[in-house]
């Protein structure tokens, strides 16, 4: 999936970013992207909502903003983030663990809620009494990869436990609240079967809230960065949904507008890392050979967190040549024995070398698959390395700077010497 650049391009960009690492996104495959959520089954009408947090860079949120896209945020921060971007509260939804200090201004500028929990919907009651709520329900089952993934189930904190809704009830009662929408996120997946039974468990709930008009299904649509990897197929996952949805309308009469809030699937492979292999060190013959980048997970978490396979290219500089295929551990450049980019399948701590052209320093190293989850969560700062630039390849074959390199003048302004 990674973008075919040459090795002049590639220098391009990082004299633009003015060094490596750096982000690179593809324009082009971005909007693909965003093509393909768009035509997800709604028979009632769709409204896609990016989750922010899987990348918040002003320039895709600008892309998405201009798409027709909503926002799906997860904290205050990110509300305020959005409306700075140009998004109007009125298309933002938030879903938080805990409501900013100032959710309530929030609201009354027209920024739409979802109580994820009792405390929360009290909350809400107290500050909103006689008004309309959304409710996010854990549904009891998940869809997650792993379990830090699997946002759905017993073992997750996200959302009302759906055995609640007694509970759910007094509170609606005590503050004279409606419920306008139910909300529900389970994970990265890609079985349609899941999606089906989660579809017709949210309108057993939307059934017993009869002023809800719209369901939201959440995000957790799940890409193949790697060729072992399953991609969820929107429009076979989205048929069991519509299908649900118009039998719903036909037993009760009520069209459900439905919501999605793709975040990975919309930018993870459009994001690539672009880093230097800048040394190469092995540990015996019967011990490895370390392939060390000058990036590692102060921007790309997810291997050392999730054990994720990212796919990675090695590109000669102009006028160089491919080495012989070996065995590599690709590491970064952090003193952290975690800061590991080919861990096992499933397993973080474990080395899995890579059968790759071995390179020379200061050749390329390209890691696929890094638009979400990646500038937005990694160990920023750790030994005090600056935040990486991010560039867009934009659809007309040009690179555009829309996030510069952080500075150290940068990273220690917030500091107070006593």
């Amino acid at each position: 999936m990674m973008h075919d650049w040459s090795p002049d391009e590639l220098e391009e960009a990082a004299a633009l970013a003015g060094t490596t690492p750096c982000f690179l996104y593809d324009e082009a495959l971005l909007r693909e992207q965003v093509r393909r959520v768009h035509e997800f089954p709604a028979p009632y009408g769709l409204a896609p909502r990016y989750a922010m947090k899987a990348c918040p860079t002003r320039a895709i949120l600008g892309i998405l903003r201009e798409a027709g896209f909503g926002i799906d945020a997860s904290s205050g921060y990110e509300v305020e983030r959005a409306v700075r971007a140009g998004f109007p509260p009125s298309a933002i939804s938030l879903s938080s663990q805990e409501f900013p200090a100032d959710f309530a201004e929030w609201v009354r500028r027209g920024l739409r809620v979802n109580a994820c929990s009792l405390r929360q919907l009290d909350r809400y009651g107290e500050a909103f009494p006689g008004s309309s709520v959304g409710l996010r329900f854990n549904p009891g089952v998940g869809s997650g990869g792993t379990a830090k993934t699997n946002v759905g189930g017993p073992s997750s904190s996200f959302g009302i436990w759906h055995e609640k809704v007694p509970e759910v009830r007094e509170l609606l009662a005590r503050h004279a609240l409606t419920v306008e929408r139910i909300h529900t996120h389970i994970g990265s997946g890609s079985d349609p079967r899941v999606w089906q039974k989660v579809a017709h468990l949210n309108l057993h709930l939307v059934a017993a809230f009869p002023e809800v008009h719209t369901l939201n299904l959440g995000g957790g649509y799940k890409i193949a960065r790697t060729g072992e990897e399953t991609a969820t197929d929107l429009l076979r996952i989205g048929e069991p949904v519509a299908a649900a949805l118009r039998e719903f309308a036909r037993e009760t009469g009520r069209e459900l507008r439905l919501e999605i809030e793709p975040g990975t699937f919309l930018v993870g492979n459009a994001g690539t890392l672009l880093a230097r292999v800048h040394d190469i060190v092995d540990t015996g013959d019967d011990g490895y050979r370390f392939l060390k980048l000058d990036a590692g997970m102060t921007e790309i978490l997810r291997p050392s967190l999730y054990a994720a396979q990212h796919p990675i290219r090695l590109v000669p500089r102009a006028g160089g040549r491919p080495g012989e295929l070996r065995p590599l551990v690709v590491v970064g450049h952090c003193c952290e024995s975690g800061d590991l980019l080919t861990p096992a399948p499933d397993d973080p701590e474990a080395l899995a070398p890579r059968l790759l052209p071995e390179p020379e320093p200061g050749d390329w190293c390209l890691l696929g698959g890094a638009g979400a989850y990646s500038a937005s969560m990694s160990a920023k700062n750790y030994n005090s390395f600056p935040e990486a630039a991010e560039l867009l390849y934009t659809t007309d074959s040009r690179w555009r700077l829309i996030r510069r390199r952080q500075t150290l003048d940068e990273m220690l302004a917030a500091e107070v010497v006593s």
